[in-house]
Parts: C-alpha cells; structure tokens; sequence
C-alpha cells in the first residue's frame, strides 16, 4: 500500500463541538487538511490547508500537537494516510466551504454520526480526543 502524507485539525469551537469537512464528490466526513507537499513541515501545510479551505488563518505556534495516527484512505482505494493532527482552538463559527469543500459538520465529539466518518476520523482521530480531553 502507498502511504498518504497529510496533515490534519480538531478543530474545537467555542461550545466544545468540533469540525468536520466532506470534499467535493466524496461521502465520508474527516478532520480538515491536506496533503503535505515536498519540503514543507506538517504545520506549515495546516496552516496552508486551512486558509484554502475554511478561510481560516492561524498562528502555528499556538496549535497543540495531539500525535500521529494512521488508516485506510477514504477516498483512496489501496492507500494508507498518515496524519500528524493538531489541535486548534477558534471562537468562530461563521466557516463556509472553500476549496474541495463540499460541506462542514459541527458534531459533538462524544456522539458523531459513526456511519459517515472517515476511519481515520471515527476509530483513531476523534477517540483519542476524547480520551484527552477527559484526563
């Protein structure tokens, strides 16, 4: 299998919801991010990925590192994706798909919609959010 290298936001809203996209022509929901490109650090790619595609513009200094995880690919049959996620904290609400963004989703961490979430998303990203945030 090829490996995918991407990085990835929890992205926290002000009530503790969290938010998740689904790209143009796919079904499943993921964390926002992209592909990292040659030469450039996970950080600086979310911060690329994030101002393409939610108009979001951060400080990378003040985003937490939460790990690296991996999984199958959602839309890439015969690949794995590796994440290095972080956490970013925002009091916005006001986000608009741009980009390959098709929608966003606010959801409870504790209660996604399990059917339509990414695997990386639902079985690594988002429990072992909850497991951080819980102590």
């Amino acid at each position: 299998m090829k490996t995918i290298r991407i990085a990835a936001a929890v992205i926290v809203g002000p009530d503790g919801r969290v938010l998740l996209v689904r790209k143009r022509g796919t079904k499943f929901f993921m964390q926002p991010g992209g592909k990292i490109d040659v030469g450039e650090s996970p950080r600086d790619c979310l911060v690329r990925e994030l101002r393409e595609e939610l108009d979001l513009k951060i400080d990378v200094t003040s985003v937490i590192c939460m790990g690296q995880f991996e999984a199958a690919a959602a839309n890439e049959p015969e690949h794995l994706v590796h994440a290095d996620v972080y956490i970013v904290s925002t009091d916005r609400t006001d986000f608009h798909p741009a980009a390959e963004i098709e929608e966003i989703r606010w959801v409870s961490p504790n209660a996604p919609d399990a059917a339509d979430l990414a695997s990386l998303t639902g079985d690594y990203i988002l429990p072992a959010y909850r497991k951080r945030s819980c102590g």
